[in-house]
């Protein structure tokens, strides 16, 4: 009986519970004033936390083409410069509507915001600002991506 227990937990239970990380683009999205740089944030949808725009990768975009589609529906960026390599990684925990946790590695792409626009798809459902990037890493919960907001 215990070999059958056992069988199971290591075949079929220890699976589920080490789920391997699902991969997000983000965008840290960036722009240069007379005061330094400012980063601009949003608030996630169901929490109302500070994030940076991110989303699941886009079939037919690579990464940093995902980072701006992303950029754009969720924060406005209607123009803008984006790294082709990512800048970093951030892990976090996305809550599912079922109610499950997933693991999550974020690659994030360092993006330099030319143009916003007013109207674009998510401006109902969030509020967007721009902060220092010391400010950004004081709000944003993720240790690495505050390093990387403090490394502006």
């Amino acid at each position: 009986m215990i070999h059958a227990f056992r069988l199971a937990w290591t075949e079929m239970v220890l699976p589920i519970l080490k789920r391997p990380k699902r991969l997000q683009v983000a965008a840290l999205c960036y722009r240069d004033t007379p005061e330094g740089k400012r980063v601009l944030l949003i608030t996630s949808r169901d929490t109302g936390r500070w994030i940076v725009p991110k989303g699941w990768p886009i079939d037919g975009l690579d990464g940093p083409g995902a980072a701006l589609q992303e950029a754009w529906e969720e924060a406005g960026v209607r123009k803008a410069e984006i790294e082709s390599d990512p800048v970093g990684f951030y892990y976090y925990a996305k809550g599912m509507t079922e109610g499950l946790t997933i693991p999550v590695e974020a690659q994030v792409y360092l993006t330099r915001v030319k143009e916003l626009g007013e109207d674009y798809p998510e401006a109902d459902e969030r509020k967007r600002a721009w902060f220092t990037p010391e400010r950004a890493a004081e709000l944003v919960e993720e240790p690495d991506l505050q390093d990387m907001l403090r490394a502006l």
